[in-house]
């Protein structure tokens, strides 16, 4: 079965491309199940922040992976692929079209291409969490530099996480630890990748705008209750872009107009990972809805 796989920036319209070629699908004959492949979609309850579709907003198409989680769990590249391999097998075998969409790059990746993820250990991973909340990510950061000056230039001295990551990977191996995608070949099934782009300028304008509807929508309110549920327990969700501001709103350290503020410049600069990200993607061609559509019922 070829898969179908919508991935972009934030603000590009992937969710309504995505319902456009299910729509197109069903107009052709078939049926189309959605697959999500944003990392804070897994969490129940984080909706506005998220701009995640309702249910009526689904028209009907199946969706899988979105409300997995609690916010107050944390979400594993690793377990999220076994979970979206599985899941597109039995839409497969229901002979289904399935449609992968998100924009988070090392989710859809793990989910595209043969990713082989490096063995990991409890206890040494446990360490050096401890270690990067005593030392800070910079220290790690010099840390990696002498055992994998590749990964440690690649990963960055902000992300303390990926930093930890690739330290207990490089220690249980002994090898490299590999950052980025798998060469094009690797791709684990016929795809036809589609990424939505938009011209820099229109989208900065979307993503400012779309940042002021979350406020107008409600997400401190969504934040209050997610931070009842147990949010602050867990180290993912609440990291989530405008879920820390509003919560940080709630508690007085930030004005709402700061909250905002800061909510569409981390917006901006996550557009821009993104956009690098799936750049390196062997993207199809531009197509409508219903040639794309097509072009995946030719493979039943």
């Amino acid at each position: 079965m070829r898969l179908i796989a919508v991935v972009g920036a934030t603000g590009t319209g992937k969710t309504e491309r995505s319902l456009e070629i299910a729509d197109a699908v069903v107009q052709l004959g078939g049926t189309a199940e959605i697959v999500n492949c944003d990392a804070m979609q897994l969490y129940r309850g984080m909706d506005i922040g998220t701009a995640k579709a309702s249910i009526a907003e689904r028209r009907g198409h199946p969706h899988h992976l979105l409300d997995v989680l609690e916010p107050w769990q944390d979400a594993a590249v690793a377990r999220y692929r076994q979970s979206a391999l599985a899941a597109l097998e039995s839409i497969e075998a229901r002979g289904a079209v399935p449609i992968l969409v998100g924009g988070s790059g090392l989710y859809a990746s793990s989910v595209l291409y043969d990713f082989a993820f490096p063995a990991t250990d409890a206890l040494l991973r446990a360490q050096l969490e401890a270690e990067l909340t005593q030392l800070g990510a910079a220290s790690m950061h010099e840390r990696l530099l002498r055992v994998d000056p590749a990964a440690a230039a690649a990963i960055g001295p902000h992300n303390g996480r990926r930093l930890v990551r690739a330290l207990e990977a490089v220690t249980l191996t002994g090898e490299p630890f590999r950052v980025g995608l798998p060469p094009e070949e690797a791709l684990l099934r016929p795809t036809i990748i589609q990424h939505q782009r938009v011209e820099r300028a229109e989208l900065v304008a979307r993503l400012d705008a779309r940042v002021e509807r979350m406020w107008s929508l409600g997400i401190v309110e969504e934040a209050r209750r997610l931070r009842a549920a147990g949010i602050e327990r867990g180290t993912t969700a609440q990291q989530a872009i405008g879920y820390r501001q509003a919560l940080d709103q709630l508690d007085g350290t930030l004005a709402e107009a700061e909250a905002i503020e800061q909510t569409q410049a981390l917006t901006r600069r996550y557009a821009r990972r993104q956009v690098s990200w799936f750049q390196r993607y062997p993207a199809a061609p531009a197509a409508d809805a219903a040639a794309i559509a097509q072009r995946a019922l030719d493979t039943l």
